[in-house]
């Protein structure tokens, strides 16, 4: 994120122009945010679904769970997520 400029060098029309610039560069974030979680909701609804029909089959929703690495998270001991 930028710094804000000296605002005492900025006519009254720079100011209404950045004004409007951040305006619309935040409506471009909440735009994208939305969209975010929309797929995120559609992600969601899919998981559940998958894990329904996998109980509904008899078959256990953690089948595909690593215990022993859990175990290590849980307990501290796990090596930190590799930041992207």
């Amino acid at each position: 994120m930028e710094p804000l400029p000296d605002l005492a060098t900025l006519s009254d029309s720079d100011l209404k122009e950045l004004i409007d610039d951040l305006q619309r560069e935040e409506q471009e974030v909440s735009y994208r945010r939305r969209l975010l979680h929309g797929k995120i909701d559609i992600l969601r609804a899919e998981l559940v679904a998958r894990l329904q029909r996998q109980v509904g089959a008899g078959e256990s929703p953690l089948s595909e769970v690593d215990v022993d690495r859990l175990t290590e998270i849980l307990a501290g001991k796990a090596t930190p997520p590799i930041e992207a």
